[in-house]
């Protein structure tokens, strides 16, 4: 029997990547310096995981921003207008990081490629373009070099490969008149010679990850993977293949991969438990091939329960035999925090609920006592015990069930999920109260935490600067960042949200039912890091949160300053959520939480309330048979939380990297006043599902990308609002960046902000103002 991880977080235990990139970003390191702290990241990784004697340890799942860009860079798939970046850098990384991040420098001027969601988690990748003629080419052999720089440390890793059948389909054409997939025959090459190159420098495993397997698949992707891993296991018979889909079950693509020649089959048991029962039964799995048991959690903290993962491991060691066994997490444990030994204040984390919990350190150890107890008669062994003993506590803590909490979801009825009149009759009253002209423009919440921001509150927290010396500075930044946007000439102002430092983290912080750690960091891109809330029982309101700031906002402008809140969904899909309770469940008890909330804003008179949600699509199920169930309940949280303010009170929500076209049905039955959704990376492709389906609300494209350091012309913004002016009425359009501005320099953010506001203006002139 073997252990087998799929992958390790590479941030460093201490966001040591993070800190590496933006200071090479902002030329404070040299190339070698941030090459160096990568290396020192890997062989960390490695060592720890020769520690926890893991038997198959993998390489390549170190990235310096996105493990598919990559992909992108090996393969060649480099987008035509980075051909003058390419040759103005000279090395691959720069180009790789403007492929991410986009380029202004020495008379090159690109934009970043799209970002999107990695399937149903909080992890973004840089999505793929291909055009009909698209070439591929190797350019990078990082896979490679990575490999052979373990074998010098004298450990043997078994290299991480993103299929090419996933890696084609997360792409997008970019031109009409061909489908992705067939690019299959011209992009395999390359791929062959990339094992070829592992082969020869002594590869023995090659992990492909083929998650695009989890999802609902036709014929013709059927056929695309059988033809890819035949043809690996034909040309390259010495290569043991461990073939790996994640984050679900195979469902109707369990024939084709059981008909797959590979030596290991994947199957992540925490999300598609059934699979392993359809496997076992008898004939179905090919004689050569083992199977990786995934019964570790890689998307959540909670502790593994030993006695149902040696369930599973106990039934496929009686049909297959011990040899035929890994040990597996569910998938990488990418998503979540490097190692709970670091999280020592007990004020921060009890000792009662730390003890819950593992980390992706702890997580190895539970590999090999896993592999330990299969082993024995388990039962009797104190390892055994101890864990049995631990899930006892937690499922008996009197710190998770709230009677309260539960009482008020029993008597929740109809009323409760819907506003009290029709947009239409809403609209009136808000725009006789509101009067803000055609074209209006805001911001999606948050402004620039700078440094001296992040200082301030860090003092704090360690007791060196004083609650009301805090409290004052935080009004300083609140009362400069009103004038500056009433200087900038934004009609709807924020508080810009300097007392936040994140917008799950921070409610999450005042919310019962949440606790959080100090070290508990994931990547969810590039060098963004978020520290996710933790809900381990049930969530309730105690005092209000976000009330005294934003009505200190108010008082210092006539203008109607918006309200900023976090949503339901978008909280719960954001924080490592309890798993012993229905998700739905959770997510109404934040709802009403957050209800609570908008009911004292609104009292406060706080006329515009936004509450965002970009993780609503994020969420959706992979399968299409499972979205309605999704949906009824994340659409039902929605409304839950913000349906029972007065008609006059608009309510806003924001949306990010969503493909709306399959569930604009959904969206609009959110009935949301007004919709703030990422549309500059995409072009403004996202309004095509807004005009197909007439919605019916008001609707703010995002006008620049704020997750690129560059500055939008005010001809890119005026061509945008043209774009959306072609598919919607002018009377339904808002003007706003993409996403909050957190993580962008005030320089280059009053200077877009002032583009985005001139060309408003300029389309207000263009159209006409409508007569009141």
């Amino acid at each position: 029997m073997k252990t087998s991880n799929l992958g390790y977080p590479r941030i460093g235990a201490h966001r040591e990547l993070k800190r590496a990139c933006e200071k090479y970003w902002s030329n404070k390191i040299s190339l070698e310096d941030l090459i160096e702290a990568g290396k020192s990241i890997r062989a960390e990784n490695w060592k720890l995981q020769q520690e926890k004697e893991i038997d198959l340890i993998p390489s390549n799942d170190f990235s310096f921003y996105d493990q598919v860009l990559d992909t992108t860079l090996m393969v060649g798939a480099i987008p035509e207008r980075y051909k003058k970046a390419r040759k103005s850098n000279k090395n691959l990384l720069d180009l790789y990081f403007a492929m991410a991040r986009g380029l202004q420098k020495d008379g090159v001027d690109v934009i970043a490629m799209e970002m999107t969601k990695w399937f149903d988690t909080n992890y973004h990748y840089i999505v793929p373009e291909f055009t009909k003629d698209q070439e591929f080419e190797l350019v990078s052999q990082k896979i490679v070099e990575e490999f052979q720089e373990a074998k010098d440390l004298g450990i043997q890793t078994k290299p991480v490969l993103l299929g090419p059948v996933t890696y084609l389909l997360l792409g997008k054409e970019k031109e009409e008149g061909f489908h992705r997939l067939d690019l299959l025959p011209k992009l395999l090459p390359v791929y062959h010679s990339i094992l070829k190159m592992l082969a020869d420098a002594g590869a023995t495993w090659i992990q492909f990850d083929e998650p695009i397997l989890s999802t609902d698949f036709s014929e013709k992707e059927k056929e695309a993977i059988g033809k890819v891993y035949n043809g690996i296991t034909e040309a390259f018979p010495n290569l043991k293949i461990l073939l790996a889909s994640y984050f679900g079950d195979y469902g109707d693509n369990l024939d084709t991969v059981l008909n797959l020649p590979v030596c290991a089959l994947h199957l992540d048991l925490k999300r598609g438990a059934d699979d392993l029962d359809k496997v076992l039964e008898a004939g179905r799995l090919n004689q050569i091939t083992s199977l990786s048991l995934g019964v570790i959690d890689g998307r959540n903290i909670w502790k593994n329960d030993f006695e149902s993962s040696l369930r599973f491991i106990q039934k496929a060691k009686e049909k297959l035999g011990e040899e035929r066994i890994i040990i597996s997490p569910s998938c990488s444990l990418l998503h979540v925090p490097n190692d709970l030994d670091l999280e020592q204040n007990e004020k921060v984390l009890s000792t009662e609920v730390k003890d819950w919990m593992a980390f992706a350190k702890q997580k190895l150890e539970e590999l090999q006592s896993l592999k330990i107890l299969a082993n024995t008669d388990y039962k009797s062994q104190q390892l055994f015990l101890d864990n049995a003993a631990s899930m006892e506590k937690r499922r008996s803590s009197k710190l998770i069930h709230k009677t309260k909490v539960k009482q008020r979801l029993e008597h929740l009825e109809a009323k409760d999920y819907r506003r009290e009149s029709s947009f239409d009759k809403r609209k009136i009253l808000q725009d006789e109260h509101l009067k803000l002209p055609l074209f209006p423009t805001t911001t999606i919440g948050s402004f620039p935490q700078t440094k001296e921001v992040r200082q301030k509150r860090s003092l704090f927290k360690k007791g060196e600067l004083t609650e009301q010396g805090y409290v004052n500075f935080l009004m300083e930044q609140t009362f400069e960042t009103i004038r500056l946007q009433e200087n900038i000439g934004l009609d709807v102002p924020v508080h810009g949200e300097f007392e936040r430092n994140d917008m799950v983290e921070y409610f999450g912080e005042q919310l019962e039912g949440f606790t959080f750690t100090q070290n508990g960091w994931v990547q969810s891109y590039g060098s963004r890091c978020v520290k996710p809330p933790i809900i381990y029982g049930d969530v309730s309101r105690p005092v209000p949160m976000t009330v005294f700031w934003t009505s200190f906002a108010q008082s210092l402008t006539n203008r109607p300053v918006k309200g900023m809140l976090t949503g339901p969904v978008t909280i719960l899909q954001w924080s490592f959520v309890r798993d012993d309770q229905a998700r739905s469940v959770t997510c109404e008890q934040i709802a009403l939480a957050i209800l609570d909330e908008v009911l004292d804003l609104e009292k406060e008179g706080i006329s515009i309330i936004q509450v965002d949600e970009p993780a609503i699509r994020e969420g959706l199920p992979l399968r299409k048979k499972d979205w309605k169930k999704y949906l009824d309940w994340a659409i039902g949280a929605f409304k839950l939380s913000t349906s029972g303010v007065k008609d006059s009170t608009q309510i806003h929500t924001h949306m990010c990297y969503s493909e709306f076209n399959d569930i604009i049905q959904s969206i609009a039955d959110m009935d949301a006043d007004v919709i703030t959704i990422e549309c500059s990376r995409s072009q403004m492709e996202l309004l095509d599902a807004f005009s197909e389906f007439d919605y019916p609300n008001d609707i703010g494209p995002g006008v620049y990308d704020i997750h690129s350091p560059r500055v939008p012309s005010e001809e890119e913004i005026i061509k945008l609002l043209q774009k959306a002016e072609n598919v919607l009425p002018a009377s339904k359009l808002w003007v706003n960046p993409d996403c909050g501005l957190k993580t962008r320099g005030w320089e280059e953010t009053i200077s877009a902000l002032k583009i985005m506001v001139s060309a408003a203006q300029q389309m207000r002139e263009t159209v006409g103002q409508p007569s009141n």
